[in-house]
């Protein structure tokens, strides 16, 4: 027979109150209260739990230079989206063309004198055949060309390094992504170790928090195959990751898992987690907070009533079950997990 359960708050006192007055009869009886009764009902129950989580860009490229010099120009908009290859800054280049010249006529001396040595190698070669000169003379012109064509391959990789740093000289975007405020300005002496900005691809965009090492153990059989490339790619979107904005507002796009952490933390008995999420029009961005909602489970068979069924009495739940012969009994649970458990099992125990 189908369980009930009274939904309403004022008969639960009224019963419980009965017994504490001692008041005489009254010569009328007092008419039959009127009570709300509401069926259990049973039904699979997904399971959901919430992290407080911050967001990140899925690619962070700290822009710096690799030469040192002064700024002269600034080619972007700060908070706007810049393409890879993009120009972003120029350090004065004429220290840069100055030493690019200078490379290139060092190069040119160079190979003058390899020119020069061939051309002694090649006089005294058969000289030396017909013994008119010295063996020792076309044994030192050899050695002296070998200097000269490593002298032209060292030349070669200054003006090589020379032409880098030239072109280093225009700090460039790595990656597609929104350009973040600058950190320097025009007429700022930088060099390799000065950060300059930041780019930051939005999309997708990253949610990371930490997970306590007994929420990680009630989705570890899940996580696991798939971080070790032994699960279904497809998996990673049924894990129906949310992500709750700071207003409240749940975002449009559903996430999936990119990152579970090597190791639990030592302080904290936590492991790090990130769940990703499309995020086409850039609404989301780094720094920001919210919640991250998981499934991580579904209940089969669970047993449901209305929260307003459910009355906490002494620290204790209680709800008021109607039985088979219209009898009324009070069930009782102690923490909301013994509760829920006592509850179902009850319920269950009535029905048969």
């Amino acid at each position: 027979m189908r369980s009930f359960v009274l939904a309403h708050c004022a008969v639960t006192c009224a019963v419980l109150m009965s017994g504490c007055r001692n008041e005489p009869a009254a010569s009328t009886p007092a008419a039959a209260p009127t009570v709300l009764v509401t069926p259990v009902v049973e039904r699979d129950v997904p399971i959901r739990r919430e992290w407080i989580a911050q967001l990140n860009g899925s690619v962070n490229a700290q822009i710096a230079p690799k030469v040192s010099g002064y700024i002269v120009k600034q080619n972007y908009k700060e908070g706007y989206y810049v393409h890879a290859g993009e120009m972003l800054f120029e350090i004065d280049p004429r220290p840069f063309e100055a030493a690019l010249d200078q490379a290139r006529a060092n190069v040119a001396q160079a190979r003058a004198n390899l020119d020069n040595s061939n051309l002694n190698v090649a006089r005294d070669t058969p000289l030396a055949k017909e013994r008119a000169i010295a063996r020792s003379q076309l044994d030192n012109d050899i050695r002296m060309r070998d200097a000269n064509q490593a002298a032209v391959d060292a030349a070669v990789a200054q003006q090589r390094n020379a032409q880098l740093n030239l072109g280093w000289c225009k700090v460039r975007s790595a990656i597609d992504g929104v350009a973040g405020v600058a950190a320097a300005s025009v007429g700022d002496l930088i060099g390799p170790s000065t950060l300059l900005t930041t780019v930051s691809k939005l999309n997708p965009i990253r949610a990371y928090f930490s997970i306590s090492e007994s929420d990680y153990l009630s989705v570890a059989g899940r996580l696991n195959p798939i971080m070790l490339g032994e699960g279904d790619s497809q998996s990673l979107d049924s894990a129906d990751a949310e992500f709750i904005q700071t207003d409240g507002n749940p975002f449009a796009g559903r996430g999936r898992f990119v990152l579970l952490g090597r190791e639990i933390s030592r302080t904290t008995g936590t492991i790090q987690v990130a769940t990703e999420f499309d995020n086409p029009q850039a609404l989301l961005r780094p720094g920001g907070f919210g919640r991250v909602r998981l499934l991580i489970g579904t209940r089969r068979g669970a047993l449901l009533v209305p929260q307003r069924a459910i009355n906490q009495l002494q620290g204790q739940y209680m709800l008021v079950v109607v039985m088979a012969d219209n009898r009324v009994e009070f069930r009782y649970g102690g923490c909301r997990r013994a509760r829920r458990c006592r509850l179902d099992r009850d319920a269950r125990r009535s029905r048969r």
